[in-house]
C-alpha cells in the first residue's frame, strides 16, 4: 500500500521503538497500556505520539531492532476507533459538489458552500471540501488515513451523499464513479496522483479551496435568493465550465483531464472489469435521492453504475406533514419508490424526521410504527434525524412566529425510546442524531449522544433495542457451533422477505442474509422467474481479503451456508434461478458459489 504518512525514525525510533517493545510484550495491548506508554516515552521537545506515529514505526521495523516479525494482530490492537471497521466493511464516504436541489424543504440547511443539506462545519463535509469536491481525492484520502491507522482498506463501501443525485447530470455521475475506482485501484496498486490532481483542480475549478471564497449565505428569515439560485449565481462559471466541456468531450472536439467532469459508460464498465480483482475493492456503493426522483428507468441507471443501495428520505409518512413542510412529494411517492427499488434489489436505507414542522411526539411515534406495520415501507436501514433548527433553514419563520419549536429532552427520549422499541430485527438503525456541530443548531437538542442515552434507559427497563446495529457481535470472538440460523419472514408491496441471521444464544446477530421472493413481475428481463439475495453481510471487525484469523465471524463459512440456505427456500417456493444484486467487488465472489453474470446482475440456475 502507497503510505505518504511518515514519521523521522532517525529522530523518533529510539522512543518509538520502546513504546512498541513494552506494549508488545505484555499479554494484552489496551489503549490505557498505549495511552501510558506515551505519556512515558514523550516526544522530544515535549508532544505525544499518535496511533498513526506507531503503526508507521511497527510497520517499518518489525521484525529487527527487537520487535518480533510483521503481525496483523499487532496492528488491529494499536488500531485508532475499530468500531468503525467493526461492520465487516470500511466505509467511505464522500461529498458531491455543491449544485441546485429539486427540493425546497423548510427544515432543509441552506449551506452555499455545501451540497443541499449538508453544513460545511460537519467532518465529512470539511474534509470534500478540503478536497474540492473532488472524487478521486476525496476516496484517496480517506483510505490514506484508514491505512495510516491501521484499519484494512481491502474491502470499501462508497457512500456518496451530497444534495440529490439523480438530480446531477449523468455525465458528472458516470465521471464521479469512474473516479472512485480509479483512486481505489491506484490505493491498492501504491500509487499516489494525488499532488497532480490537486494541481489540475486548482488550476481548472473554482471549488478549490483557493478560489472558492464566497461569503454569500442564506439566512431562513430572510429568503429573498433560495439555496438555488445563490449557487448557480455563486458557482455560474464552474457551471458553465464544466457544462461546455462535457459537451465538447462528447462531441471528441476536445481532450479532457482527469478533474474534466466527463466520463462514458464504456469507461466505467471498464474500471468496474479492473475492480472485480482488484486490491481495494468496492463491496458495496451507496447513493442518495428523493422518492419522486425514482422511476424504472432510475433505478435500472443506478444500477448499471454499480450501486448497491439506496438512501432515500421519507422523512414523514404523514401527507399534511409533507406538505406544510413544502417537502415536494406525498407519501405515495414514497410507496412508489420503496417497491421500485425493492423490485431491483436495493438495499432501501430511509431517512426519517421527528419533530417536524406540523408533528408532535405522539404522532411521530404513530408514524414510526406505520413505517413498519405498513408492507409498502419497512426499509432496510434507517437514520433517525431528528429535525435540528439551523438559522439557514426556513424553519426559523415557524421557530419566530412560534409555530414550531424543538422536542424537550424528555418528549425526544420518549419519541426515540418507543421507536427502538418498534423496530423489527430486520432493520439496522444505522444513526440516530445527525451528527451537526452544536455552534450551528439555533434552538433544540445539542446531544450527539442521544442514541446511548436512549438505550441507557431502555436498558433500565430490562430492554435492549432488537434492531441489527444493536446485536451485532462486533469484537467478541464466535463458535460455529454457538450459532443458530433463525429465518423471518415478512412481506412486502412486491414480494415475500426473509430475513436469515446466524445469531448467538443472546441473538446478537453475527451475519444475515436478505433474500426476496418476488410476488410481482419483475422490473426487467433478467430477473423473470427469479428469487433474489439482496444482500448477504457477515459481521465482526473488517479482515484482508483471503487471511484466516481464528475466531473472526467472517471465515466461519457463514456466508456460503446463508447463501446455501437461500437456494433451498428459492428452489422450494419453486423459482427456476437465484439472482443476487452483487457489488463490483464482490462479483468474484458469487461467481466461487455457482452465480454467472448478467447484464445487472448474477444468476443461479436451481
Amino acid at each position: 500500500m502507497t503510505n505518504k504518512y511518515k514519521i523521522d525514525l532517525d529522530t523518533h525510533g529510539t522512543a518509538l521503538l520502546n513504546i512498541l517493545r513494552e506494549a508488545i510484550a505484555s499479554s494484552d495491548i489496551t489503549h490505557q497500556r498505549l495511552n501510558a506508554l506515551v505519556r512515558k516515552y514523550s516526544k522530544p521537545g515535549g508532544g505525544m505520539y499518535t496511533h498513526s506515529d506507531l503503526i508507521y514505526a511497527y510497520r517499518e521495523m518489525a521484525g529487527s531492532n527487537g520487535l518480533p516479525p510483521y503481525s496483523d494482530s499487532v496492528v488491529e490492537s494499536l488500531r485508532l476507533k475499530p468500531v468503525r471497521t467493526s461492520s465487516g466493511v470500511t466505509p467511505v464516504t464522500i461529498l458531491t459538489k455543491p449544485f441546485p436541489c429539486p427540493g425546497t424543504c423548510i427544515f432543509c440547511p441552506n449551506d452555499v458552500r455545501m451540497p443541499k443539506s449538508y453544513l460545511s462545519d460537519e467532518p465529512g463535509a470539511q474534509r470534500a471540501e478540503q478536497n474540492s469536491f473532488d472524487p478521486y481525492l476525496q476516496t484517496y484520502s480517506r483510505l490514506a488515513s484508514y491505512y495510516n491507522t491501521g484499519h484494512p482498506t481491502d474491502k470499501i463501501e462508497i457512500i456518496i451523499l451530497g444534495g440529490t443525485w439523480s438530480f446531477y447530470p449523468e455525465s458528472y455521475q458516470i465521471w464521479f464513479i469512474k473516479r472512485v475506482f480509479d483512486a481505489l485501484h491506484d490505493f491498492g496498486k501504491g500509487i499516489d496522483r494525488r499532488e497532480e490532481v490537486e494541481a489540475e483542480v486548482r488550476e481548472k475549478s473554482q471549488l478549490h479551496p483557493d478560489h472558492n471564497t464566497t461569503n454569500v449565505t442564506v439566512h431562513g428569515m430572510n429568503l429573498e435568493h433560495n439555496y438555488n439560485q445563490v449557487v448557480q449565481s455563486v458557482y455560474r462559471d464552474e457551471m458553465h465550465r464544466s457544462n461546455e466541456l462535457a459537451q465538447a468531450i462528447g462531441r471528441g472536439e476536445q481532450p479532457r483531464s482527469a478533474v474534466d467532469e466527463f466520463a462514458t459508460w464504456e469507461e466505467l464498465e471498464a474500471a468496474h472489469l479492473e475492480n472485480e480483482t482488484a486490491t481495494c475493492r468496492s463491496v458495496g456503493l451507496v447513493i442518495e435521492t428523493r422518492p419522486d426522483h425514482i422511476s424504472v428507468e432510475e433505478v435500472l441507471r443506478i444500477r448499471r453504475l454499480g450501486s448497491t443501495k439506496v438512501q432515500i428520505g421519507f422523512q414523514s409518512l404523514n401527507d399534511e406533514v409533507l406538505r406544510v413542510n413544502k417537502r415536494g412529494h406525498n407519501v405515495a411517492a414514497t410507496r412508489r419508490a420503496v417497491k421500485l427499488l425493492r423490485q431491483a434489489g436495493f438495499k432501501i436505507h430511509a431517512h426519517w424526521m421527528p419533530n417536524l414542522y406540523g408533528s408532535s411526539p405522539e404522532d411521530d411515534v404513530e408514524d414510526y410504527r406505520r413505517m413498519f406495520e405498513d408492507p409498502d415501507f419497512r426499509p432496510d436501514e434507517l437514520k433517525v434525524y431528528p429535525c435540528s433548527l439551523i438559522e439557514s433553514a426556513e424553519l426559523m419563520q415557524r421557530y419566530q412566529d412560534g409555530s414550531w419549536k424543538p422536542y424537550t429532552h424528555d418528549e425526544l427520549l420518549y419519541v426515540l425510546m418507543e421507536s427502538f422499541k418498534l423496530t423489527p430485527e430486520y432493520c439496522r438503525l444505522t444513526r440516530v442524531i445527525r451528527d451537526i456541530p452544536s455552534t450551528d443548531i439555533v434552538v433544540g437538542n445539542q446531544l450527539t449522544n442521544f442514541r446511548q442515552i436512549a438505550e441507557n434507559e431502555l436498558a433500565k427497563q430490562g430492554i435492549r433495542s432488537p434492531d441489527i446495529r444493536a446485536r451485532e457481535i462486533r469484537f467478541q470472538k464466535v463458535r460455529a457451533e454457538d450459532l443458530h440460523l433463525d429465518e423471518l419472514w415478512y412481506t412486502s408491496s412486491c414480494s415475500y422477505e426473509v430475513f436469515l441471521q446466524y445469531i448467538t444464544p443472546e441473538r446478537n446477530i453475527v451475519g444475515f442474509l436478505r433474500l426476496s421472493l418476488p410476488t410481482e413481475a419483475p422490473i426487467t428481463d433478467e430477473l423473470i422467474d427469479a428469487a433474489m439475495i439482496r444482500e448477504v453481510h457477515v459481521y465482526g471487525q473488517s479482515v484482508e481479503i483471503g487471511e484466516l484469523s481464528s475466531g473472526h465471524s467472517q471465515h466461519l463459512g457463514l456466508g456460503k451456508q446463508l447463501i446455501e440456505r437461500a437456494v433451498e427456500i428459492a428452489h422450494e417456493r419453486g423459482y427456476k434461478r437465484l439472482a443476487v444484486i452483487s457489488a463490483i467487488g464482490t462479483r468474484e465472489y458469487y461467481r466461487k458459489r455457482g452465480f454467472s453474470d448478467g447484464k445487472l446482475y448474477q444468476l443461479r440456475e436451481l
